[in-house]
């Protein structure tokens, strides 16, 4: 496998982006999920069953990674919808924490901000139960005021297929815009809730410059089985670099030059809960390209970002600090030197 990604990312460089008020706008959902640690499949077999941990914590994937991204030291605009209610102003209250930029946010009276009840495995495994009528099923285009996209250096679409109204017309006009800016694209997915495929979104995915599937979600996409050919099916719809999660063996990085790179995953890590996971990876890689660094680095940073998420319970409880991912970066440097 070719390790030959060693050169910058000029494209998301800060030299491009000069006098820009943030470093990244995210669009996507900004949610609450409650995860339930440890569950099985026998709980409904109990009238009572105990947890070691029940907790609202904040989630979502465009929330998740504005969080993390934010605190890597760089300047997020959150732009997602939630409703007027408790767990709205809690969301709310949540970014100004963080110093997120919230002008971006929708507020809808009528609307219940979505709630996802987390079922979490021992080995650190999940299922998520979801509210259909909840504000994540029902951002729409409506909801993302175009002319704030511009402010950042670069955007990022959280997830394809997360918020179902967010088809893709909605996303190639969101797209253009930051395109126009000359701001780079990238963009997270997760299963389709309706039964979508890439071929429904083939337009949004050709200006995507970095792509984050899991390799579960990309086979399954694209009906390949071998990496480089899944790749390869994803590079065919005009993304400019496929960057496929592959567990525990780390990231698969394909660039349209053919350029190819296996990033290896941090070694001696339990996963006590995966929620998060992949948000946390993206907010490293974007961290990476924000920050000039290698295809590599950028992926060495993910790996690290996401080896901190999983030891911990909650999406955005891993990462605490940039000083706590510097410290894990150096140790993941030292497992590879």
């Amino acid at each position: 496998m070719s390790t030959n990604a060693t050169q910058g990312c000029p494209d998301a460089s800060a030299a491009q982006s000069a006098n820009k008020p943030l470093d990244v706008v995210c669009v996507g959902a900004a949610i609450v999920d409650v995860p339930l640690q440890p569950v099985s499949k026998d709980i409904f077999d109990n009238e009572s069953y105990p947890l070691e941990q029940i907790s609202m914590t904040i989630g979502g994937d465009a929330i998740n990674e504005s969080t993390i991204i934010s605190r890597l030291g760089h300047k997020v605009g959150l732009m997602s919808m939630v409703g007027k209610d408790v767990v709205g102003d809690f969301i709310l209250d949540h970014c100004r924490k963080e110093g997120i930029d919230t002008q971006g946010m929708k507020l809808r009276e009528g609307v219940n901000t979505s709630i996802n009840v987390g079922l979490v495995t021992a080995d650190g495994e999940r299922t998520f139960v979801t509210n259909r009528n909840g504000s994540l099923w029902k951002m729409g285009i409506e909801d993302v005021d175009l002319g704030l996209i511009a402010r950042g250096r670069l955007l990022s679409l959280a997830s394809f297929f997360n918020n179902p109204r967010l088809n893709n017309d909605a996303l190639v006009r969101i797209f253009k815009v930051a395109k126009s800016a000359g701001m780079v694209i990238t963009a997270d997915m997760i299963k389709p809730r309706l039964g979508e495929t890439f071929d429904d979104i083939a337009e949004a995915l050709s200006y995507v410059d970095y792509f984050f599937p899991n390799c579960d979600e990309a086979r399954l996409m694209t009906g390949e089985d071998d990496i480089e050919c899944v790749a390869d099916k994803i590079l065919s719809y005009g993304v400019k670099h496929v960057v496929i999660k592959i567990g525990k063996q780390g990231v698969f990085i394909k660039g349209q030059d053919g350029q190819k790179v296996i990033v290896p995953a941090m070694k001696g890590i339990i996963a006590v809960d995966t929620i998060g996971a992949g948000d946390n990876f993206a907010s490293g890689f974007i961290t990476g390209l924000l920050e000039g660094k290698s295809l590599v680095e950028c992926g060495e940073y993910g790996n690290v970002a996401a080896s901190l998420a999983i030891t911990s319970i909650g999406a955005t409880t891993g990462v605490k600090s940039r000083d706590l991912f510097d410290r894990q970066l150096a140790h993941y440097k030292q497992q590879y030197a």
